[in-house]
């Protein structure tokens, strides 16, 4: 669980504007009844469509005099509206609407039950979180280069993600694929690799049951994972040393290979190359180089229900 600061924010409901997505998570806003849940609560809502994108929304509603952020959406909505509430010093209620709702889970709410989310514009406490900033643009999650930023710009992913990324992936971890850039880490510089993914605070990837969550979110440091591999033909043994690779991170074999993991305030990406294809919260992106990614230590007040737990397990020990 992450560290979060105590004491109750009693904050106007009528105040609230929760801009939602109608397609994340294939259609949870209409499936919850999110919408009427959050005008009981006294929020207005604005849905985004073709002409009517998240930030402009939630930029319209700060100007208006919204004195609470909300978001109904995947991690890219919510990515896109945390940008518009950290620069207004607007406190965020995040309602976890979207497929894999990322965040959501990092921040311990109920992502099976969105609409319980809502309860916190009535009674709520707000904690303060970091965000990543790669260039100008905020994410909440990660910024990722090589197999996942390739599959977000392959036609039909959106319709058939996890075959897409699976069609991809293997060119990746199979080291005959590479990012075009050399990334500079604690243990050296690291040219070519087939993986890259900057975080918003470092995943736990030492255990497969926690693989992938961040139990802080307030630590003040991205974290940096970078696979590199030697061109080589497909093996039978692939993933099981890539699990040693994982089990040994942090420990470059000749040449930089392995699994690197680290922690730090900034990492950068640079080389030749005039842009990088990126996957910023789950959208692509194009990011010309060098690519400069950094923290911005508790720079996003979240407005979280009372109490607050995880979903997915406790904080291995």
């Amino acid at each position: 669980m992450m560290a979060m600061p105590n004491g109750a924010d009693q904050r106007s409901a009528g105040s609230a504007v929760v801009v939602m997505n109608p397609r994340s998570g294939g259609g949870k806003v209409a499936r919850f009844g999110l919408v009427d849940r959050a005008r009981s609560a006294g929020a207005q809502v604005r849905l985004t469509g073709p002409d009517q994108d998240a930030a402009a929304l939630a930029e319209a509603a700060v100007a208006e005099g919204a004195g609470v952020l909300g978001v109904a959406g995947g991690d890219g909505t919510v990515s896109a509206v945390a940008a518009v509430a950290a620069e207004a010093r607007c406190p965020l209620l995040v309602i976890p609407a979207g497929t894999r709702n990322h965040f959501a889970r990092d921040l311990g709410l109920n992502i099976t039950n969105p609409a319980r989310t809502i309860d916190a514009l009535r009674a709520g406490e707000t904690a303060l979180v970091d965000l990543g900033l790669v260039g100008a643009r905020v994410f909440v999650n990660n910024v990722s280069f090589g197999a996942y930023a390739e599959a977000l710009v392959t036609p039909g992913y959106r319709e058939a993600k996890a075959r897409t990324l699976l069609e991809v992936a293997p060119g990746y971890l199979e080291g005959e694929q590479r990012v075009d850039a050399i990334v500079d880490t604690p243990y050296g510089s690291v040219e070519f690799p087939q993986v890259v993914l900057v975080s918003n605070n470092p995943y736990h990837i030492s255990t497969l049951r926690h693989l992938g969550r961040r139990f802080a979110l307030d630590t003040g440091q991205l974290g940096g994972i970078v696979l590199k591999r030697p061109a080589a033909p497909p093996t039978p043994d692939l993933l099981p040393r890539l699990r040693g690779d994982l089990q040994r991170q942090g420990h470059a074999g000749p040449s930089g290979e392995g699994v690197l993991t680290w922690t730090a305030a900034r990492i950068t990406l640079r080389g030749a190359a005039a842009q990088l294809t990126a996957g910023v919260d789950g959208e692509a992106v194009l990011l010309d180089l060098p690519v400069v990614c950094q923290i911005r230590p508790r720079a996003l007040a979240v407005l979280l229900p009372r109490p607050t737990a995880p979903d997915a397990g406790e904080h291995p020990r």
